[in-house]
């Protein structure tokens, strides 16, 4: 649906600021390379625990961080093979399904529990992240993953890059949309003259369309132009596929953000970024190592910093008064903000019907099992 890109005022609903996500979508852990065959690890997603660890073939798997036997912590356990054995008793659980599978006490005639299962959820690795679905995992083959099509094309000099946030998803959600907030990187020569052309949503997604113009010493490096005083009016192109985010300037950069959110106030997010810069290929391909420790630290993570800290401040004072209203101009960050609260209307709505599903079917088989008593049938267990 086309929106109108007017600038006017709105009342912000604070509710954006408490819902929670929609589980049955694909979410980032952290990047592959930093999970080695035979270690566990502890990571939370919206406030379920987590352990995930990779075997020693190489697969990852994802449990609830919780033994069904005391409810230790599973990530403090032991990789064994491409099982993972309970810390305290040693109860070993397969990753896929979650089944306790050794019971190092029991007795060869003794039957392992058939409730000690540990809940598991789908896992996949690509573009380098490690992936999880925490909702319903029958779900999980048809949500596909964010598509990074610059991860596996030549030309492109790619950084990695993780940022830690304390601030609902939402707050760094909007961050990212709102192209008006050029003036708080303006010593970094960031962008200037923004422009709102184009704004269109549907129930899972916002496509906006920006015109911003770039001046100085890292436009000239991104080749954006030729001279560092020459001024360069570019369209950029911003998508939110809930929950995740990509943004572009045609033929010259691409950023990915895949959002993690933890908790009421507290997010991750784990980015790509994609450049076509203005040095020979020959050149970039010499400098590759160099470049990966410097565009991070002196191109991105300084603007990082300023939004951090911008983020961090607008939470602090909605945790302090949640009642203040606020307003926003933006067309973008309202028809996000609306996107935001309906996913999780969406998945609530899905879990009372499941949930009502199942109470109708509990309540028939005992409708089913009074009438059979009542008349005296003989109930077969």
């Amino acid at each position: 649906m086309e929106l109108a890109t007017t600038l006017k005022s709105e009342t912000v609903q604070n509710v954006v600021r408490e819902v929670g996500i929609n589980p049955n979508y694909w979410y980032p852990l952290g990047w592959s390379s930093q999970l080695k065959p035979g270690q566990a690890t502890a990571v939370t997603v919206w406030q379920q625990a987590i352990a995930i660890y990779r075997g020693h073939e190489g697969q990852v798997y994802a449990l609830e961080n919780r033994c069904p036997h005391r409810g230790v912590e599973l990530h403090r356990g032991k990789v064994q093979g491409e099982h993972l054995a309970c810390a305290y008793h040693g109860w070993e659980f397969d990753g896929t399904s979650g089944k306790c599978l050794n019971i190092p006490y029991l007795g060869d005639q003794q039957k392992l529990p058939p409730c000690a299962i540990a809940r598991s959820y789908p896992i996949q690795e690509k573009y380098g992240l490690i992936w999880i679905f925490p909702g319903d995992p029958t779900l999980a083959t048809t949500q596909p993953l964010p598509d990074v099509p610059e991860f596996d094309q030549d030309g492109w000099f790619m950084v990695p890059i993780t940022a830690h946030f304390k601030a609902h998803f939402s707050v760094c959600n909007e961050n990212a949309m709102d192209v008006f907030h050029g003036f708080l990187h303006q010593e970094l020569q960031g962008w200037f003259d923004p422009v709102l052309l184009d704004l269109s949503t549907t129930e899972q997604s916002i496509r906006a369309k920006y015109q911003v113009s770039y001046k100085g010493i890292l436009a000239k490096f991104l080749g954006l132009s030729q001279r560092a005083d020459e001024v360069t009016t570019l369209p950029i192109t911003i998508n939110y596929r809930y929950p995740h985010y990509a943004s572009s300037l045609e033929g010259v950069s691409s950023v990915y953000l895949m959002r993690l959110p933890v908790g009421l106030q507290e997010s991750r997010s784990f980015a790509l970024f994609f450049f076509r810069l203005g040095l020979p290929r020959w050149a970039v391909r010499l400098l590759n190592p160099l470049l990966k420790v410097v565009v991070p630290r002196l191109m991105l993570q300084p603007f990082l910093n300023q939004d951090i800290e911008m983020m961090e401040s607008e939470q602090r004072q909605y945790s302090s008064n949640p009642s203040q209203r606020y307003t926003e101009i933006n067309p973008a960050i309202i028809a996000l903000q609306r996107v935001i609260v309906r996913q999780y209307e969406i998945f609530v709505q899905q879990s009372n019907q499941s949930s009502e599903h199942s109470w109708h079917q509990v309540n028939g088989e005992s409708a089913d099992l009074r009438q059979s008593l009542s008349s005296g049938s003989q109930v077969v267990g």
